[in-house]
C-alpha cells in the first residue's frame, strides 16, 4: 500500500536580521544623541529656572527687548538700558536677529532661553565625532559627556541669555575643522563670530593665524590665514572704535575703563595684572585640568587666549572667576585641545589626562545648575511664588512698567518695561512692582536707587495696591 504524502507546505522565508547601524553612521548617531540629551537637560533647568522667577532683567529681560524689537522689524531699542538706548551700542551682537522669526511666532522669553539650550548642546557634535575618529567609541563618549557637563556651558545655559550660545557650537566646529587641518571649514565656521561679539574678531584672528602655522608646517601658502588673521583684528578694531560709539549715547564704548582701569596702564603693571588676584590662576587652573592638563600640548589652546587676556586684564571681578557665563566660549577650545593632543600621547598619558577630565566634570556638576533636574525642590512652587504671580497678573498687557530686576524678567514679553530706580522718562510708567526681598535687587540697581525712586514714586500719588512681605505694587494716580 503506498504511502500517502502530505502536501509540503511552503517553506517561510528566514527572518532578516536586523540591519546594523553602518560603521561610518556610528559616530553621528552618538553625537547626535548625546546632544540632544544635553539640549534637553539644559532647557529643562533654563525653563524651570524662569518659571521659578531666578532669571533676571538683565541680561534675559535686556536680550528679549531686543529680539522682540528685531521680530517687529525695528531697532533694538531697550529701555531697561534706559530711554531709548540702542543695544548695538552696549555690544556688538547682530546675529541674535536671526531669533526673531521664531520670537514672533512664540513671543516669549523661553524661546530664547530655549534657543539658548539648543545652541550650546550642539556643541557636543563636532567634538564627540572628531574624538571617536581619533580614539574610537569610549573616548567620544567622555569627550561628549564631559562638554556637555563642562562647568562654562552649563553655568552658562543656566544664567539668563546672552549672546554667546551662538559662539560656542561656532567655535566648536572651528575649532574641529582646524584639528583636522581643514583650513576653508574653519575659516568659514569661523567667520560669524564677529557678528557674535565685538571681542570674537580676535579669536578669529587667531584661528587665521593658526591656518598659516599649518600651512607653513605643511610647506603651503599663508596668505588666506594672514589675511583672515587681519580681518578678525580689523573687524574688532572697527567695531570697538566706530560701530559701537557710534550707537552709544556717550559716543564711546562702554567697558574701556574695565580694561585701563579709568588711567593709562604702566606697560611693568600689565603681567601683574595678568596674575593678580589668586582667582586668576583659580580660573587658569581649572581650565587646564578640564582638558585634562592633555589640552596644552596642542596649538588649539591658543585660541584661548584673546578671550582669557581680555578677562584677565579686566577691572571687573566677575571676570576672573569661573561663575557667570564668560567661559562658556573656551569649553569647546579646551576640549578640541585635548582631542587634538590624543594623537600626540600614548595610551597611560591618554588614560590618565581622560581620567582627570572625568574627575573634574564630576566634581563641579553638583556646584553648577545641571543637578537641578533631579532636585524635588527646584521643581517646587513656593508660597512666595505664588504670590509674586498674583501680583504680576494685576499688570495687564502692554502696560508701561518700572521693575526690580527678576520680576522684570518675567514682564518683558508682554509690557513695556523699565527698571525702577531709573529716572522715568515722560510719561511716568502707569505701574511700579518690586521685590525688596529679591537679593539682585542691589543689581543692577542699588538698593537705595530704589528706595529712593519708590518715595518718588509715592510722592506723585502712586497708589500701592500691594505691600505684602516686601512686594509692592504701585500704580499711578
Amino acid at each position: 500500500m503506498p504511502l500517502a504524502l502530505s502536501p509540503l507546505r511552503p517553506s517561510r522565508p528566514p527572518r532578516p536580521l536586523p540591519r546594523a547601524v553602518p560603521l561610518r553612521r556610528r559616530p553621528a548617531v552618538l553625537a547626535w544623541g548625546l546632544a540632544a540629551g544635553f539640549a534637553a537637560l539644559y532647557a529643562c533647568v533654563a525653563v524651570n529656572r524662569h518659571r521659578r522667577g531666578l532669571t533676571k532683567a538683565y541680561d534675559l529681560g535686556i536680550f528679549e527687548q531686543a529680539v522682540r524689537a528685531y521680530a517687529h522689524g525695528q531697532a533694538p531699542i531697550v529701555p531697561l538700558k534706559g530711554p531709548g538706548y540702542h543695544l548695538l551700542g552696549d555690544h556688538f551682537h547682530p546675529l541674535i536677529a536671526v531669533l526673531a522669526p521664531v520670537y514672533r511666532v512664540f513671543p516669549s522669553a523661553l524661546t530664547l532661553v530655549v534657543a539658548q539650550a539648543l545652541l550650546m548642546a550642539l556643541a557636543v557634535v563636532p567634538l564627540t565625532r572628531w574624538a571617536h575618529e581619533v580614539a574610537g567609541p569610549r573616548v567620544a563618549l567622555v569627550i561628549g559627556c564631559a562638554t556637555g557637563a563642562s562647568w562654562g556651558i552649563v553655568r552658562a545655559v543656566a544664567d539668563d541669555f546672552h549672546e554667546i550660545a551662538f559662539a560656542v557650537p561656532l567655535l566648536a566646529f572651528a575649532a574641529t575643522a582646524l584639528g583636522r587641518r581643514r583650513p576653508l571649514a574653519a575659516a568659514l565656521w569661523s567667520l560669524p563670530l564677529l557678528l557674535v561679539k565685538e571681542d570674537l574678531g580676535l579669536t578669529v584672528a587667531a584661528v587665521g593665524l593658526l591656518i598659516a602655522w599649518q600651512a607653513r608646517r605643511r610647506r603651503g601658502g599663508a596668505l588666506p590665514g594672514l589675511a583672515l588673521a587681519v580681518v578678525g583684528a580689523a573687524a574688532t578694531a572697527l567695531t570697538l572704535l566706530v560701530v559701537l560709539p557710534s550707537f552709544n549715547p556717550s559716543g564711546s564704548f562702554d567697558y574701556w575703563q574695565q580694561l585701563d582701569g579709568g588711567a593709562k596702564p604702566s606697560l611693568w603693571t600689565v603681567p601683574l595684572r595678568l596674575g593678580w588676584p589668586p582667582l586668576k590662576w583659580l580660573l587658569l587652573f581649572l581650565l587646564a585640568a578640564t582638558g585634562g592638563f592633555l589640552c596644552l600640548r596642542s596649538p588649539l589652546i591658543l585660541l584661548c587666549v584673546p578671550t582669557l587676556a581680555w578677562r584677565l586684564l579686566s577691572t571687573n571681578p566677575h571676570h576672573w572667576g569661573v561663575s557667570y557665563h564668560y567661559s562658556a566660549v573656551l569649553m569647546p577650545i579646551v576640549f578640541a585641545a585635548l582631542v587634538d593632543a590624543l594623537r600626540r600621547c600614548d595610551a597611560r598619558r591618554v588614560r590618565r589626562g581622560l581620567g582627570v577630565t572625568v574627575l573634574v566634570a564630576a566634581v563641579t556638576l553638583p556646584l553648577y545648575p545641571l543637578h537641578e533636574v533631579v532636585m524635588p525642590e527646584a521643581w517646587s512652587t513656593s508660597p512666595r511664588l505664588t504670590e509674586t504671580r498674583a501680583v504680576l497678573r494685576l499688570i495687564p498687557d502692554d502696560a508701561a512698567v518700572a521693575a526690580s530686576n527678576r520680576l522684570a524678567a518675567q514682564l518683558t514679553g508682554r509690557a513695556e518695561v523699565t527698571l525702577v530706580c531709573q529716572v522715568p522718562a515722560a510719561p511716568t510708567p502707569e505701574w511700579v512692582v518690586v521685590d525688596l526681598r529679591d537679593p539682585s535687587v542691589r543689581s543692577p540697581c542699588a538698593t537705595a536707587d530704589t528706595a529712593r525712586m519708590l518715595v518718588a514714586y509715592q510722592d506723585l500719588g502712586y497708589r500701592r495696591l500691594v505691600d505684602q512681605d516686601g512686594l509692592l505694587l504701585l500704580k499711578r494716580p
